[in-house]
């Protein structure tokens, strides 16, 4: 057997393989879309694999350990979960690096808490930001009720002493001794979050957490933690697409273009799982799952390869086993 024709089938056959792959990867995707992370449900418009859920949340969420450790991924860092509220849009993650009962007045090193204001997120108004040990001569450390009557246009600017959180902290109101100063002050941008932190200890963040009980006088309680609120882009070709009467499928994307997608368990459509051109649709592209749009451009890249290589290879050698006719022509 010739060089020229060995390379040919070998060229040939990993060609062939790459493409006999494609249907069974493109085909069924609605069941890559895992819908819960531990204990944490994940639905839309979230997603913890790619072509789930919304792209406007695409890459935000990260389910490690094994399924069981969910992190909210922001320019600051990951950070944990702890829950999410559909009902209520937010999450409400924990910041390790937030000074917790357990530090009492050791005060580790910190960083600030961040949002990209690009995304959909936003840090909820219902977060109370606690600081401690502030610097007197750079931050306004005052009662805040009497010093905003005495000084209107600072209000804004002041760090509030006599909080109630500061005199009631959450699960450990005697944590703190009498030489640790505390106030509270909500940062309207993270650039004022990290000028406080530069005069600042430490800080913690607590938000009111509802008790779900209706025209209660006291409905909230205080929790250490951060809420983030989300929007909920609620489209009607999503709510097509999870109708249970028309097949129940998954909101998803198409991870090259972003251009939404039902996903089913019998492949991917643009409307719904009942829709009677699914077949038509079942090899529409990347969706669910980075291995389908990897796949599909390797076949593209490597046919492409192949092709250029046996071309190239003719140019410079001449047939010397056989004419090539029809029968034996490769392309």
């Amino acid at each position: 057997m010739s060089p020229l024709h060995s390379s040919n089938s070998i060229l040939l056959s990993i060609f062939m393989s790459i493409i006999i792959l494609q249907p069974s990867i493109t085909t069924s995707q609605s069941h890559l879309c895992r819908s819960s992370c531990g204990d944490i449900p994940i639905n839309y418009p979230f997603g913890i694999d790619q072509g789930c859920g919304s792209p406007y949340y695409r890459h935000m969420l990260i389910c490690s350990d094994n399924n069981t450790k969910l992190e909210l991924r922001t320019p600051s860092g990951k950070y944990p979960v702890k829950s999410i509220s559909y009902s209520d849009p937010h999450l409400l993650v924990s910041d390790p690096f937030m000074w917790n009962c357990q530090d009492r007045d050791n005060f580790r090193p910190t960083r600030s808490f961040s949002i990209d204001s690009s995304t959909h997120f936003t840090v909820s108004p219902q977060n109370d930001y606690l600081f401690f040990n502030c610097d007197s001569n750079k931050v306004i450390v005052e009662p805040k009720p009497l010093f905003c009557e005495r000084f209107p246009d600072r209000c804004d600017s002041s760090c509030d002493s006599s909080s109630y959180l500061c005199r009631h902290l959450p699960e450990c109101g005697s944590a703190l001794g009498s030489r640790v100063s505390c106030c509270s002050y909500y940062p309207k941008a993270t650039q004022s979050l990290r000028l406080m932190l530069q005069n600042c200890a430490t800080y913690t963040s607590v938000y009111w957490r509802s008790t779900g009980a209706e025209n209660a006088p006291y409905d909230q309680f205080p929790e250490y933690g951060i809420r983030v609120d989300f929007e909920f882009p609620v489209t009607t070709k999503c709510l097509l697409c999870q109708d249970t009467t028309k097949g129940g499928g998954v909101c998803g994307f198409d991870t090259r273009t972003q251009n939404f997608l039902c996903l089913c368990k019998q492949g991917n459509v643009t409307t719904h799982c009942n829709d009677t051109n699914l077949v038509k649709h079942k090899r529409i592209g990347a969706v669910a799952g980075t291995v389908t749009a990897v796949s599909a451009a390797g076949a593209i890249g490597v046919g492409g390869g192949v092709f250029w290589y046996l071309r190239k290879v003719r140019a410079k050698a001449p047939v010397t086993c056989g004419v090539q006719s029809n029968e034996n022509r490769i392309f």
